[in-house]
């Protein structure tokens, strides 16, 4: 056992690794702090550990032993935006073989008011306890499928729509792998853009000073058992990035919305503001969502090829190829708000150019340096996504568009090492490379005649996300901002 002791000026952090047949046993105690707020703390006991649940008995069993009070049953609508209803004990057992109803109506994108009822089904594989919640009579959540009254999936839920197509792909043998990098911002509070630091890309104390709002973030996920690769400070003032590490596209789109509320609880706790907004500050790098992606048939790598230049397989290239060729049509879903287009301009190190290559990082795609005796580390990395898209379906339309390219055979393009930055619109247009949609509208315009992606999220979806957008987009368009009477008011 190992007893750790953090002082500060204003906060205390008690740390206490307990290790156990070569596994680290977390759990969590909040310590209010001099300054009248409140931090985690670790406090070790094999028997405070999350367990991995299997099976409604696994289920079942933990509650009853860890006396839970709460089960918060989690699904998100289709702009991604997390839900949830808690129930209690007495009521589990029915909720997890049955399911809960609810009424749908009110849900973005799910019913209409006149078939408004919808059935959330727990997947037991996902229930966890909450670290931020008392250890006396603690709260768990677990995700759910959203069906229909006859207990068939219902094709409103983003859930369901990434498990069909890998469902698909699991008929050849193939699994999906995603590993996102999600990038956010801590603010001091969520009425003003006041920062935490004027740190930068790697800074450490005293510039950053968000690392220890990112430790306490990590244990929490790693309590929850979503394994952490890495953390640091990003490029723009109070950014922060924490890096999980890979996994089934399923499994991730699950860890990615609880990495988020993770994130604003920690700092809600502590006193200040994580927000996931693709561009909060003018004049500053966003936030995106880089996203590394591979398919695998049981351990081999089907983007691996020893005897290629890059190291890539012809199926790995058909896939560059595919999101290259349907990148402006998935991009409403995977930059989903006005907002998003704020952060791809050029000049802030996010990909507006349609492109890909090996290490330069102002291209869409890259594909990171391939290092001997790391097959299976063989990936693309695409990098227009944001944090602030609904993880089901993004991961859902880069899979689409990526199958597309392979079983249509679309031909790579050479890679542009270059900086296209610097590049002239003639030496662009000479090079075939083209650019994302500038707005929000454009990507609408787009996304609206796409096939793809149409196939990928289904009729119900598809119609309800681009109805969305466009009344989002309406009320962007007639909206009188702060730089209009600043610029016109003097001068009309």
């Amino acid at each position: 056992m190992v007893f750790r002791i953090y002082l500060d000026t204003e906060r205390v952090y008690v740390q206490i690794d307990v290790i156990e047949s070569k596994k680290i046993a977390f759990a969590w105690k909040i310590f209010k702090t001099p300054a009248g707020g409140s931090v985690f703390a670790h406090k070790g006991g094999a028997d405070m550990r999350n367990e991995v649940c299997t099976s409604v008995e696994d289920v079942l069993r933990v509650v009853k032993d860890r006396q839970v009070s709460f089960i918060q049953f989690w699904f998100t609508d289709v702009l991604g935006m997390l839900k949830s209803f808690a129930v209690t004990p007495p009521e589990l057992e029915t909720g997890l073989h049955e399911g809960m109803g609810f009424d749908g109506s009110s849900i973005e994108g799910f019913a209409r008011i006149e078939e408004s009822d919808m059935i959330a089904m727990p997947d037991p594989k996902t229930f966890c306890l909450l670290p931020w919640r008392p250890d006396e009579k603690p709260v768990a959540r677990v995700f759910c499928d959203i069906l229909n009254p006859d207990l068939t999936p219902y094709n409103g839920d983003p859930r369901y729509i990434l498990k069909r197509l890998l469902n698909g792909i699991a008929e050849k043998g193939y699994t999906f792998f995603v590993g996102p990098e999600l990038e956010y911002f801590y603010f001091k509070n969520n009425k003003s853009l006041e920062l935490l630091d004027s740190g930068g890309y790697f800074d450490n104390r005293p510039l950053d000073m968000g690392s220890d709002l990112r430790r306490e973030t990590i244990f929490a996920l790693q309590d929850m058992g979503i394994q952490v690769e890495y953390s640091h400070h990003e490029v723009a003032p109070s950014q922060q990035e924490i890096d999980l590490r890979f996994d089934d596209a399923l499994t991730m789109s699950d860890k990615t919305m609880t990495y988020r509320i993770v994130v604003k609880e920690v700092a809600r706790r502590n006193g200040y503001y994580a927000t996931f907004m693709p561009k909060p500050i003018f004049g500053e790098n966003g936030s995106g969502m880089h996203v590394h992606q591979s398919l695998f048939k049981g351990e081999r790598n089907l983007f691996y090829d020893a005897d290629d230049t890059y190291h890539l397989s012809e199926m790995a290239k058909g896939y560059i190829a595919g999101i290259m060729k349907h990148a402006r049509e998935i991009i409403a879903v995977t930059n989903q708000w006005v907002n998003s287009y704020k952060r791809l301009v050029p000049g802030y190190e996010a990909p507006v150019y349609i492109s890909w290559a090996r290490r330069n990082r102002s291209t869409m795609i890259r594909v990171p340096m391939y290092k001997p005796g790391k097959e299976t580390a063989t990936r693309i990395e695409f990098r227009a996504p944001d944090p602030a898209c609904n993880p089901y379906l993004a991961f859902a339309v880069m899979l689409a568009a990526g199958l597309k390219g392979i079983d249509e055979g679309y031909p790579l393009p050479d890679p542009i090492e270059e900086d296209i930055y610097s590049m002239s619109v003639t030496d662009m247009d000479a090079r075939g490379i083209t650019t994302l949609p500038g707005n929000l509208y454009e990507a609408i315009l787009e996304i609206e005649k796409s096939e793809l992606v149409r196939g990928a999220l289904g009729d119900h979806i598809f119609n309800k996300f681009v109805e969305n957008k466009k009344i989002e987009w309406d009320r962007y368009r007639t909206h009188v901002s702060q730089y209009e009477i600043d610029k016109y008011m003097p001068i009309t």
